[in-house]
């Protein structure tokens, strides 16, 4: 009898937001059990904002840093031993460990590589290959296919509650804004952001939509530093930093689309449905893409312009100057990734778009 749950999420805001189908089906078909999350500092405003969640768990690298190993002795006297099943979602060894020690019946990602993983295999009731070659969603569905509990391949989104949603509504109408468009500039990393003379360009065309176009962010260093590079306009409203993080979620789904980076915000309005315009440096499509809930699929190519259901994806056709490749799925340690993504290219695609729904 299965009553208490740990499921472990030791990597970024994507991966807790992408955890929420496996959670949901887990509370569905065992009948309500206790769900735990361990998680990275980090995610916490994300990870708080799941239902069917009973505690949260943080580890923060920073402690690991500071202190060595008494936050890990901590830990593993809070987890031993103490649920019925843990479901890790990372193939670190660190994250693995965890789920051998809090329950008997445990099950992981693990390396391909067998070099990596053998111990794994050997100690993990049940395990599956972390396959970068497959869109996180369906990595993270593999734990289900394991204990046989049925599922979509659905990316659900947490529920606003009523009190935020009207606040949001509210707050948009004192401002005259009614229907609008979201633009998010930033993302976690710098080399993911497009440059700012390009993205000046793409917001003077935008501007002449006659729509508002809502810029988002939040209050951290990078996001600081867009803020004062948006140029103003009279359809630009400059919201970076005035908004939290459960208020973006009600934001985004009072939006009529989502322009902007590959991070969070466009994976929140793709679980909504929204139509989406993303602008992508190196990142491997296949694992990260938008995903689709109406044809249950993400993008499986790296290509300049792409389309399926109501997404398009921009990508930068320049091989990285490391490997050669376009779309390789790594930074390598570099700052900044030149782009080959045209402001006119990107506005063309959110013109047709709108024409079409404003006819509509």
């Amino acid at each position: 009898m299965i009553k208490n749950i740990l499921v472990i999420i030791q990597r970024s805001n994507g991966d807790v937001l992408f955890s929420l189908t496996l959670i949901n089906a887990l509370y569905e078909f065992y009948d309500g059990p206790e769900i735990d999350l361990l998680i990275n500092d980090d995610t916490y405003p994300l990870a708080k904002l799941l239902p069917n969640i009973n505690n949260i768990h943080q580890f923060s690298y920073k402690k690991k840093r500071d202190t060595r190993y008494k936050q890990e002795k901590l830990l593993i006297a809070t987890l031993f031993r103490k649920y019925d099943l843990s479901i890790n979602l990372t193939a670190s060894d660190r994250s693995v460990i965890y789920a051998l020690l809090a329950s008997k019946n445990s099950i992981s990602a693990i390396e391909k590589k067998y070099k990596k993983s053998w111990w794994k295999r050997i100690l993990l009731n049940k395990y599956y290959d972390f396959d970068v070659n497959k869109h996180i969603l369906l990595n993270n569905l593999m734990p289900l296919r394991l204990l046989k509990i049925d599922h979509r391949n659905i990316q659900s989104t947490p529920k606003n509650s009523s009190h935020v949603l009207n606040k949001v509504y509210q707050e948009l109408l004192d401002k005259g804004i009614k229907n609008f468009i979201i633009f998010h500039p930033s993302a976690q990393y710098q080399y993911k952001i497009y440059p700012n003379k390009l993205r000046s360009k793409l917001l003077e065309s935008l501007n002449t939509l006659g729509i508002p176009i809502l810029i988002t962010g939040s209050k951290n260093k990078i996001d600081s530093m867009i803020k004062k590079e948006i140029p103003k306009a009279n359809n630009i409203y400059n919201l970076i930093g005035s908004t939290s993080l459960e208020e973006y979620f009600a934001l985004s789904q009072l939006s009529l689309a989502y322009i902007g980076m590959d991070t969070l915000n466009m994976h929140i309005a793709a679980s909504q449905n929204k139509p989406i315009f993303a602008i992508f440096g190196s990142t491997r499509l296949s694992m990260w893409s938008p995903w689709s809930n109406t044809l249950q699929k993400g993008a499986k190519d790296n290509k300049p312009i792409q389309s399926y259901d109501n997404i398009t994806i921009f990508q930068s056709s320049l091989p990285c100057e490391v490997c050669g490749r376009v779309g390789c799925g790594s930074n390598h340690g570099k700052n900044e990734l030149p782009y080959a993504i045209s402001p006119e290219e990107i506005f063309k695609e959110v013109e047709k778009w709108f024409l079409m729904n404003k006819k509509t």
